[in-house]
């Protein structure tokens, strides 16, 4: 999907040395923690968890927000069965062709500017939802997966640009059509669903992800593009922190 000059250089950087070890072992630690929450704890059945990751000291809880990691650590506990598989099957799908090429530095960027946007977001938008699962990190992929098709799409033959934007907005928005379903029409009781954390997630890739998958073949940091996407997200940290002080109705 880029232009003919720049994918000799792009296939150059395709390779195993360093091998992709973050985004494996980020997929590792949230199945070992799944496996731990539905195994090891109490739960009434394992394909939905609900008393054990509610009680979990890595789910983002409003009236728990004051203890910061869980802006991140949220990404690690997934709700069930469905949810744990939808994530590590989409982030391994995108992250290991990525990382071949990015490597785990800049994938870990993007990743965990998805996980911390999309937490920040929805304790502004959606505040008084608790919030699991690595969605906010998987979106962010997405994003700068989308925006690098978007742009290049000319250089691309038609029907396979076509193709691979459609799996992507199918792959979206049957997650997202799930989302809202389960947060405004389901009657059957459980976890709400907040799906702020998914639209923050994929405005950090196709922001900061798309810069960095765009810069494969230079240095990131001369990039002034780079610099003013990390300003905008420095920007909204810093509201966001204080809007969670100072003005949010969560208790």
């Amino acid at each position: 999907m880029l232009p003919s000059d720049l994918r000799d250089k792009y296939l150059e950087r395709t390779n195993c040395l360093p091998p992709p070890i973050f985004i494996i072992s980020i997929s590792i630690a949230e199945l070992a923690v799944f496996i731990y929450y539905a195994v090891w704890k109490p739960q009434n059945q394992w394909i939905t968890l609900d008393a054990g990751i509610a009680k979990s000291p890595f789910t983002y809880v409003p009236e728990k927000r004051e203890e910061a990691w869980r802006f991140i650590s949220y990404m690690l506990v997934h709700a069930g069965v469905q949810h744990i598989i939808g994530n590590l099957f989409l982030q391994l799908l995108l992250g290991i062709p990525l990382e071949l090429v990015h490597k785990g530095h800049r994938i870990a960027l993007v990743y965990l500017a998805g996980v911390l946007g999309g937490s920040l977001a929805s304790s502004i938008f959606d505040p008084y939802l608790a919030l699991v699962g690595a969605s906010g990190g998987v979106y962010a992929l997405i994003g700068g997966y989308f925006m690098n098709v978007i742009v290049n799409f000319k250089d691309m033959v038609p029907l396979f640009g076509i193709f691979r934007i459609l799996v992507i907005v199918v792959i979206v928005g049957t997650d997202v059509g799930f989302a809202l379903f389960r947060r405004y029409i389901s009657k059957i009781a459980g976890p709400r669903v907040s799906f702020v954390a998914h639209f923050a997630g994929c405005l950090a890739g196709m922001s900061i992800g798309y810069t960095v998958f765009s810069c494969f073949d230079k240095n990131l940091i001369k990039d002034p593009r780079f610099w003013i996407c990390i300003a905008a997200y420095l920007a909204f940290v810093v509201f966001s922190v204080l809007f969670n002080i100072f003005l949010s109705p969560a208790p």
